[in-house]
């Protein structure tokens, strides 16, 4: 069972078995994806460093969905409270909206209050055997209050994806006598309800290293947050960057959007997919497909700029697609589009051969665990 808002976009899963499938489901895709992560890496797609960067942000999803899942353990069951229930976007993403997310964000921040007022979870399972054995009833109040314990003591773990996973930056190297950085940041797309990685590699020709750069390195934090709009082309945000500092050159911007998810169960997106889902006609937990794409934009080489009247600064040329004229539009140097599904689905997408996906690359995943590329 589901309520719908009145922009007919949003849904609160708020059947306790529909909101249960839905978290398993995410779980099990979470997990493929970090398969799916590793099988780049052997392809050579994307570097040791960064499969080990994404990977770290595809665990942050995992443990979040795990958290929300308990929050929302009891939903639907008469708990004496009202509690709310998952809102997902049911039309764009098939993803938690962002609110969840800062909802959760703020619970994270009180948890360690709310878990000094709760009993512990001995003292309710206890009470629980109590309840049914002396009272013979159902201890729901019981099983929300340590739904909503395991829910804050989740939180307290750390190490989930937030709303907003502000940059850090690590050393790669050193280039030229200048020293190379990798920075990488996160955060959850507003305005499509999806998880958005940025991994940029720059050189520093500062005196201090960026990290330790006490002036700088807050300056970049913020811009590159500010920046982090889906809607922004990759070769806008490079620019900006750019000409907002004169010693920091940055060299690639890779953007990974995860999603959207596809299930016949769940979501109502338009397009080939959708019908692939309801012909498969999958069992249980096999019924989903999830599309990843990468952007990446590269620089192509430096020209000088004046910069007042005795220096002068380099700035980055950056190479867009030369294909169809694409670049201009994309404002990316290539865009690989994927589709990570189970192996039903798959077969009746080889099937249908829909128009537009020659150039997906397809992940198909086994019960098993096994990935295959096609």
């Amino acid at each position: 069972m589901v309520e719908t808002n009145p922009t007919q976009d949003h849904v609160g899963l708020t059947d306790t078995f529909a909101s249960q499938r839905y978290f398993r489901k995410f779980e099990v895709i979470t997990v493929h994806l970090l398969r799916v992560a590793a099988t780049m890496e052997a392809e050579g797609a994307i570097s040791k460093q960064e499969v080990r960067i994404v990977s770290r942000y595809l665990s942050g999803l995992l443990y979040t969905f795990r958290a929300l899942s308990m929050k929302y353990l009891l939903v639907g069951r008469d708990t004496g409270r009202f509690f709310g229930s998952l809102a997902m976007d049911k039309r764009d993403s098939g993803f938690p909206v962002a609110a969840e997310l800062l909802t959760m964000a703020n619970d994270a921040q009180q948890a360690q209050v709310h878990l000094a007022n709760m009993p512990s979870e001995d003292d309710l399972k206890t009470d629980m055997v109590r309840t049914i054995i002396g009272d013979q009833e159902i201890p729901t109040k019981l099983q929300f209050a340590l739904s909503q314990r395991l829910y804050y003591e989740e939180l307290l773990k750390g190490q989930l994806f937030w709303a907003r996973n502000d940059p850090e930056c690590h050393w790669i190297g050193n280039e030229d006598e200048r020293r190379k950085f990798m920075i990488h940041w996160a955060v959850y797309d507003s305005q499509i309800n999806l998880p958005v990685i940025y991994l940029m590699q720059l050189e520093d020709s500062g005196k201090t290293a960026l990290p330790k750069d006490q002036r700088r390195w807050p300056e970049v934090q913020a811009h590159l947050m500010a920046q982090s709009l889906g809607g922004l082309k990759l070769v806008t945000i490079a620019k900006g960057f750019d000409q907002d500092f004169d010693d920091l050159h940055p060299k690639h911007l890779r953007r990974i959007h995860v999603g959207p998810m596809y299930s016949s169960a769940y979501t109502e997106q338009s397009g080939p997919l959708r019908q692939v889902l309801e012909d498969a006609q999958s069992p249980q937990g096999q019924d989903w497909a999830l599309a990843w794409t990468t952007e990446e934009l590269e620089s192509e080489e430096v020209i000088e700029e004046r910069a007042g009247w005795f220096s002068t600064v380099e700035r980055e040329v950056f190479a867009l697609d030369p294909f169809g004229g694409h670049g201009a539009e994309t404002g990316a140097t290539r865009t690989q589009r994927s589709i990570i599904l189970p192996q039903r689905p798959f077969q009746v997408l080889a099937e249908r051969n829909p128009p537009g996906f020659a150039d997906v690359r397809k992940f198909v995943v086994s019960k098993a665990g096994q990935v295959l590329r096609y």
